[in-house]
């Protein structure tokens, strides 16, 4: 399914025309650097850095300056007589479908966010930590809905969001395994204050059948990645045959059970997945909160941004 054009106040640019707003002063990271940060089939290539990350840090930066201008004046009761109030962390939020490369996307803002201005402090957390752990899922009957809002401790990830922007210090993160498909006991990442906070999920827009605040409340930017659902399924399973060779094999693996799977057989598993939970999930709750981002970034084939949309209201 091919997602409906964004209409005004998005403002469309293709990939070069995107490009082209890149600084010349912009610094690119080497190339061992960002080949580190690529993901199962979502290869982190230089020249997405220099065409797409650079013009989007530019943007965002100035934004966070104008976020931080405003902070002062506000906090120095508009007369400029009290600028010590440190300005409480930018956070940024991404969304999109499973396998559409948020993970890589999202490491790789945090590098070049974090190269752009010497000694700024930018942390990237997903909502993996915030899904209930598998026991609870189970016990809610929720297996079979995991990545559906519904199956976030929602509250815990309201807490946290609103502690990050008040400034608290200390904060912790639930430790989330993908080989172990869990919530690790009694492990968690450890938020400090950050300059800049990425906070990455399927969900992290989402507004449905929420009563109360919404994680998007706390958000200063919000980026979703978008393609094709027919290409986004093609991922998946690309991805799934791949861990199935891998991962899997491993009996720590929640999925180790599919260790045998010849490839076809695999195929067949992965396509089963996804048109009964992943696709179900991105129509009915990712794809509706994709005109809540400030800016949309459209995939292709190869897993090249190729059209950049910028909301401007």
């Amino acid at each position: 399914m091919t997602p409906p054009r964004l209409e005004p106040p998005y403002v469309i640019f293709d990939r070069s025309q995107w490009a082209a707003l890149r600084s010349p002063e912009d610094h690119v990271p080497s190339l061992a650097s960002i080949e580190m940060l690529g993901g199962v089939n979502d290869p982190a290539l230089q020249i997405e850095v220099e065409e797409i990350f650079l013009p989007l840090t530019r943007f965002i930066n100035s934004h966070i300056r104008a976020a931080h201008e405003l902070s002062r004046i506000v906090y120095s009761g508009f007369d400029g007589t009290d600028s010590s109030t440190r300005a409480t962390p930018y956070v940024i939020g991404v969304a999109g479908s499973v396998a559409v490369g948020k993970s890589t996307f999202a490491r790789l803002l945090r590098a070049v966010l974090a190269q752009t201005v010497p000694g700024r402090r930018v942390e990237l957390v997903t909502t993996d930590g915030f899904l209930y752990p598998t026991r609870e899922l189970q016990e809610r009957a929720l297996m079979g809905r995991k990545g559906f809002p519904d199956s976030y401790d929602l509250p815990a990830m309201l807490d946290f969001l609103s502690s990050v922007k008040s400034g608290k210090s200390g904060l912790k993160v639930p430790v989330y395994s993908h080989e172990a498909y869990d919530i690790v006991p009694d492990e968690f990442e450890h938020i400090d204050r950050p300059d800049i906070l990425i906070f990455e999920g399927l969900n992290v827009l989402q507004t449905k059948n929420i009563a109360a605040a919404v994680a998007s409340d706390f958000f200063d930017f919000s980026i979703y990645l978008d393609a094709d659902s027919t290409l986004i399924e093609k991922w998946y399973i690309q991805r799934f045959v791949k861990l199935q060779r891998t991962i899997f094999q491993r009996e720590s693996s929640y999925f180790h059970h599919y260790k045998d799977l010849s490839e076809g057989e695999a195929i067949q598993v992965a396509r089963g997945i996804w048109q009964q939970i992943n696709l179900p999930n991105l129509l009915d709750n990712i794809a509706p909160t994709r005109g809540r981002a400030r800016i949309v970034l459209r995939k292709g084939e190869q897993h090249q941004i190729e059209e950049i949309s910028v909301r401007q209201t």
